[in-house]
C-alpha cells in the first residue's frame, strides 16, 4: 500500500485533520503511531462504532494503534467514575472495544490497550504536569475542556488538570497522532500550543464528527434512552427505537443517515440492500452513501424503508457485542450497578 492510499484510508470520514502535511511526510518514511483515549465513564453505545471504524482504518493502513483507557481522567472529570468502579469499568470498556473491533474485521496485530494509571502516576509525568500547570491559566483549561469535561459553576481542580494530562499522554505514549471526536478539538489545540513550551513536539490531530441521536433534539444522551442504541438492546428494542426515530421523508436532518454514512457503508462489502415489498418497488440497493442520500432526498426512498434497512444492519453490528456481554453479566453488574 503506497503512502497516498494510506493517507486516504487514515483521513476518510473525518471532520478535520490538523497537521495534514506532517502526516504525509511521516507516511513517506514509515507507518505512524496513533492513540485514542477513552475515559471509562458511561456505558458505550452504538455511536462508539464511529471511533472503532476509524481504529480499524488506522490498523488497515499499517498504523501502530494505542487505545488508552483513561481511568484517571474518568475520576478527574467530576468523579464520573468513582475510584471503586474504575477497575471494573475499564475491564468492561476493553471487552466492548475488542468485540466491536471483531465486528468490523479489524486486524489486531498492531493494537495495544493501555490504562492511564500505568504511566500517569510516575514521577517524570507528574513533574511535567506541574510544568504545564505553571504555564496554562485556569481560563485556558476551562475553555479547552468545555465540550468534554462536565461543566459546573464552581469547577473542581481535577477538571482543570484533565486537558493537561490528555496533552501529555501524546508524549508519554510516544505517538505521532492523537485521534478523537471533534468535541476534543480545544484540548488538542491546547496540547499543540503548550507541549512545545516544555520541550516536546506538537502532534497531528484527527477528528471525527459526532453523530446525532435518534430523537428530534439531535442529541445522543444517556438521559434520553431512545436517542441511542445500547449494546444490551434486543433486536426487538433496536427495531422499536429506530422505528420511533425522528425522520421525515426527503429531509436530510435526522439521526439515521449518519448511521448509514459512518457505520453501515464503512462496514459492508458490496451494496447496501434495503428489502421492500414488490408493490412498493421491491428491494433496492445502494453502492455508496451518496446514492442513498440522493434517493432519500428525492423521496425515491421513504423513511419507513430507510428505517427498516438501518434496523437490520445495526442489529448485525450490535448482536455479537450483546452476546459477548451476556457471557459477562457479572462484570456488567459490577461496572454499572
Amino acid at each position: 500500500m503506497d503512502s497516498k492510499t494510506k493517507f486516504e484510508i487514515i483521513t476518510r470520514n473525518l471532520q478535520e485533520v490538523v497537521g495534514e502535511e506532517e502526516l504525509k511526510k511521516i507516511l513517506k518514511e514509515r507507518n505512524p503511531k496513533v492513540y485514542l483515549g477513552a475515559a471509562p465513564t458511561g456505558k458505550p453505545h452504538v455511536g462508539y462504532f464511529v471511533t472503532v471504524m476509524k481504529l480499524a482504518d488506522f490498523l488497515k493502513a499499517g498504523c501502530e494503534v494505542t487505545c488508552l483507557f483513561a481511568n484517571l481522567h474518568a475520576y478527574l472529570d467530576n468523579m464520573k467514575s468513582n475510584w471503586e468502579l474504575l477497575e471494573k469499568r475499564t475491564e468492561y470498556y476493553e471487552l466492548v472495544f475488542k468485540e466491536m473491533l471483531k465486528v468490523v474485521g479489524a486486524p489486531l496485530d498492531k493494537l495495544k490497550f493501555v490504562e492511564g494509571t500505568d504511566f500517569q502516576l510516575k514521577e517524570k509525568y507528574t513533574l511535567d504536569m506541574y510544568k504545564m500547570s505553571a504555564l496554562t491559566t485556569t481560563r485556558d483549561t476551562v475553555r479547552a475542556g468545555a465540550e468534554v469535561v462536565k461543566q459546573v459553576d464552581t469547577p473542581k481542580m481535577s477538571s482543570l488538570l484533565y486537558p493537561l494530562l490528555q496533552g501529555l499522554d501524546e508524549e508519554y505514549l510516544g505517538v505521532d497522532i492523537q485521534y478523537g471526536g471533534v468535541d476534543q478539538r480545544k484540548i488538542f489545540m491546547l496540547a499543540r500550543e503548550f507541549l512545545p513550551k516544555i520541550g516536546y513536539k506538537k502532534r497531528i490531530h484527527l477528528m471525527s464528527p459526532l453523530i446525532p441521536g435518534l430523537g428530534e433534539s439531535g442529541k445522543m444522551s444517556s438521559s434520553e434512552p431512545n436517542s441511542k442504541i445500547d449494546f444490551e438492546d434486543t433486536d426487538k428494542q433496536i427495531r422499536k427505537k429506530i422505528n420511533k426515530a425522528y425522520c421525515k421523508d426527503g429531509e436530510l436532518d435526522n439521526g439515521l443517515l449518519p448511521l448509514c454514512k459512518y457505520l453501515i457503508f464503512s462496514r459492508i462489502e458490496g451494496d447496501f440492500i434495503i428489502k421492500r415489498p414488490e408493490e412498493y418497488g421491491g428491494d433496492i440497493g445502494f453502492k455508496n452513501y451518496e446514492e442513498l442520500e440522493k434517493a432519500f432526498e428525492s423521496k425515491k426512498l421513504s423513511s419507513i424503508d430507510l428505517k427498516q434497512g438501518v434496523s437490520e444492519e445495526i442489529i448485525k453490528m450490535v448482536s455479537p457485542v450483546r452476546k459477548a456481554l451476556e457471557k459477562h453479566a457479572v462484570l456488567t453488574q459490577e461496572a454499572y450497578p
